[in-house]
């Protein structure tokens, strides 16, 4: 599946003064030289991180650890990071490094004013890339403003088991990947939506093979997991962290069926108690929507789709993604506050409510409702209003508006009609039903940009601006995969691109600009 990577690891010493600028420096104190053996350093310390390191040492002074992993693209491609290990004992990730490369790591302690107290460099030798990893990934940064800081999360798929999660930089070079091809029970790793940052720092996601959530550090160190089997569940698809700490999370029932005695799949949500595991809340979309609507499906097994789940704290809700039904935001008390969906075919839910009146009425760029009855049923778009279709990735802004990645398979019905996606933010008003359409991005690309399934989207609020990621089955240059592109909210400009192919048409689940380290 992989292939084993050579180590070789090299300490040098240097006593050089430290890069201009980089930490204040009180002239009445010399930065000693740290002393720290080679077999301190130890590349991929358990297996499944093979451009990660532990390095263990001790100082003569109190202080606590920076590192700057050295980029090769200038300062904006160092991984820096300052830990909380104050005191003579240090233990410390490095992240990071590239691949088939001798790595240069600056290592430094500093004291609680900042300033420099002891100092040395190493260089940590890799090996080379596992197989089934992108075939090639292409970047391109733009002169239309600057690039968002940080590194880019991609949850890659991989042409066969197990999949390679992977940080990848704005130029293109992967820093990190965690590698579970010999885990014991991660072998065959699958996420059906990919990995995100849990608020400790860890990392989390669905693998759907053990149906088990999993909590991991950095080192890809499994630290958690939560069964649902035992609770009469498998899990799938996508989870988020409420506040709290407690998750939601998209199921199927064990012994689901509908009215008619047919099995079915992917049509339940359920809050985890993230201490004891058991489950706190949980919503039947059987009961909550109407089960018989198959405008965008005929698969009676699987007639919802859950594919997103997001937890809105402004008014303690849930706002759920149906692929073939729409965008529901529901109570904790199950019940329905709004649905946005094209208003064709809307019957009775389960408990026999009149689902039309739940259905948002679009409004058009002045404020004023579209009646035209096409533009409701989703037949044709409104000039400056459209549904969304096969919709991914539902995500809050600032503001309190809603974004999504509106896939546009099946748009208006039509199987082989105009074929883009868009990032699409809509304002909703709860109060008086109604939905306007305030930006999109993507349309105006068409093909070049289309993704039938998966993507995702995301807000950067530091640029104010928007990453675009369409992630199967997008045509690249040099093949065909998944892109991630920022573009500037005001401007719509393209800052930067990167396009990732593989051999099997696939590119990701998701992706996300987050730091490297946790923040």
């Amino acid at each position: 599946m992989g292939r084993l990577f050579i180590i070789t690891i090299v300490i040098i010493l240097i006593t050089a003064g430290c890069k201009k600028n980089d930490y204040k420096t009180d002239p009445s104190i010399v930065p000693v030289d740290l002393s720290i053996p080679a077999d301190s350093v130890k590349l991929n310390p358990y297996g499944y991180a093979p451009l990660s390191a532990i390095v263990n040492f001790s100082s003569t002074i109190v202080g606590r650890t920076v590192i700057i992993v050295k980029g090769k693209h200038g300062g904006n491609t160092d991984i820096e990071n300052v830990f909380s290990d104050m005191g003579l004992s240090h233990s410390i990730q490095v992240i990071g490094l590239y691949a088939n490369y001798l790595n240069t790591v600056n290592i430094r302690l500093i004291n609680n004013a900042g300033d420099t107290i002891a100092k040395t460099t190493i260089t940590i030798q890799t090996g080379v890339l596992p197989l089934n990893l992108p075939t090639s990934i292409e970047t391109d940064i733009l002169a239309n403003g600057p690039v968002e800081e940080g590194i880019n999360l991609v949850s890659n798929y991989s042409s066969s088991h197990p999949q390679f999660p992977l940080m990848v930089d704005n130029y293109g070079d992967i820093r990190l990947l965690l590698d579970y091809t010999t885990h014991p029970f991660l072998h065959l790793l699958n996420y059906d939506c990919g990995i995100k940052r849990l608020r400790n720092g860890n990392f989390y996601f669905i693998e759907i093979e053990t149906d088990k959530i999993y909590e991991i550090d950095l080192l890809g160190r499994v630290l958690n997991t939560w069964d649902l089997n035992t609770k009469g569940y498998f899990i799938h698809h996508d989870i988020d962290e409420k506040p709290d700490g407690n998750f939601i999370a998209s199921v199927s029932k064990v012994g689901s069926t509908r009215k008619d005695g047919t099995a079915s799949i992917e049509d339940y949500i359920v809050e985890i108690d993230r201490q004891s595991g058991n489950i706190k809340t949980v919503w039947d979309l059987k009961e909550l929507l109407d089960e018989s609507r198959f405008l965008l499906t005929t698969n009676k097994h699987d007639w919802v789709h859950v594919n997103s789940v997001l937890y809105d704290s402004t008014d303690n809700t849930i706002i759920v993604s149906g692929r073939t039904q729409g965008v529901i935001k529901l109570t904790f008390d199950n019940k329905i506050k709004w649905i946005i969906a094209p208003h064709k075919g809307w019957g009775t839910n389960g408990r026999n409510e009149d689902l039309n009146q739940f259905l948002l009425t679009p409004l058009a760029a002045d404020g004023l409702r579209i009646s035209d009855s096409s533009v409701l049923n989703g037949t044709i778009n409104h000039p400056e209003f459209e549904w969304c279709w096969y919709q991914h990735s539902t995500i809050a802004l600032p503001n309190g508006d809603l974004m999504l990645f509106d896939n546009g398979t099946y748009r208006n019905y039509n199987a082989s009609g105009s074929q883009y996606s868009r990032a699409v933010e809509y304002k909703i008003d709860p109060l008086n039903m109604t939905i306007q359409q305030k930006w999109q991005y993507g349309k105006e690309r068409g093909l070049e940009t289309f993704s039938s399934i998966v993507s995702s989207v995301q807000f950067l609020p530091n640029t104010n601006h928007v990453l675009f990621c369409p992630g199967y089955n997008v045509l690249n240059t040099e093949g065909r995969g998944g892109k991630v592109v920022e573009v500037d909210y005001t401007t719509k400009q393209v800052i930067s691109q990167l396009s990732f192919s593989a051999a099997n048409n696939w590119g990701f689940h998701r992706a996300k600009r987050i730091s490297a380290y946790p923040q």
